[in-house]
């Protein structure tokens, strides 16, 4: 394996960032259930005092045919290129303290030479906890408290926030490598999963961004600002219900989520939350379909939904 340290620049105020400050991660490109990660990045970077001190290169590991980055066309003439970017950010929460977020596109290539980057800099800095987020679709009505799987060696949080304990293989994530390596030497670590509700995971859905707020502030103690994605979460859940109260169908499909949630909340000895025992569960397609079906009736002039996978 190449120097790790090849894969990533520091800026010259590198040398300033204390250390023992935890680390907050969240890569976008696989699996970014309502958009959770995307929003997290974003509003971070926009909402809290932060500086770039580290940016990883994008040519060893962007895949940029699969991910192609924008560029726009001005009548007869091309502006403003945005080349993706994934960086390391000192920021500061909304009551002082500091903390180092990672942030960006997830590397198509080079996942254990990145890891190897990303345990160098942990070292570096000598970073008291690693903290990371993902979101995938699950099954579960948007009516209920979006729930958390918990991953890593922080058992305290595992005990006290992890709804869904899965035995299972899963498609990974490369923090999911570097969370691995991470429990090979002991570091603090832990792995937030947001269960979406799949008929709203191809949506911006601001809820979502507001879960892993609140549960990266459980795992460092770090506060960020929320009322603008809280407002948002508002307005977006009830433009959702109304759609919800207008449809029968849609309305029995988002019940029978309801009901298999709650029964597997109060101990019912379901396989898990997603399924009965009959593993019958409304599809991401059914409850797609209805809403489909209903917005094509919609009177025009009516303000849009946000619209739903």
């Amino acid at each position: 394996m190449r120097d790790p340290e090849g894969l990533y620049e520091l800026n010259p105020d590198a040398i300033d960032v204390p250390e023992g400050l935890h680390l907050v991660a969240g890569l976008t490109g696989f699996a970014d259930a309502g958009a959770a990660v995307t929003q997290l990045g974003e509003y971070l970077v926009d909402s809290i005092d932060q500086r770039l001190i580290a940016t990883f290169d994008a040519d060893e590991l962007l895949d940029f045919r699969a991910r192609r980055p924008v560029i726009y066309f001005d009548q007869d003439h091309l502006t403003d290129y945005r080349p993706p970017r994934l960086g390391l950010y000192l920021g500061t929460d909304e009551i002082g303290q500091r903390f180092l977020f990672l942030t960006g596109f997830e590397p198509d290539f080079q996942w254990e030479r990145f890891s190897a980057a990303v345990l160098q800099l942990i070292a570096r800095f000598k970073v008291k906890t690693t903290t990371w987020v993902h979101a995938i679709p699950m099954p579960t009505p948007h009516t209920r408290p979006i729930g958390v799987t918990v991953s890593g060696n922080r058992v305290e949080l595992i005990d006290a926030i992890s709804v869904w304990k899965p035995r299972t293989q899963v498609p990974a994530n490369a923090l999911h490598l570097v969370e691995y390596r991470l429990q090979q030497l002991e570091h603090p670590t832990v792995g937030f999963v947001l269960l979406v509700p799949h008929y709203l995971a191809d949506t911006e859905y601001p809820d979502a961004a507001v879960k892993a707020l609140e549960s990266i502030s459980a795992a460092t103690g770090l506060i960020f600002p929320t009322d603008r994605l809280r407002d948002e979460g508002r307005d977006f859940l009830s433009k959702i219900d109304s759609q919800v109260e207008t449809n029968q169908e849609l309305a029995k499909l988002v019940g029978a989520l309801e009901e298999r949630h709650d029964s597997y909340m109060e101990g019912n000895p379901l396989r898990s939350p997603l399924t009965d025992q009959d593993g019958e569960l409304p599809s991401a397609d059914e409850i797609a379909a209805e809403l489909e079906n209903f917005l094509a009736t919609r009177r025009k002039g009516e303000s849009d939904p946000p619209t739903l996978a």
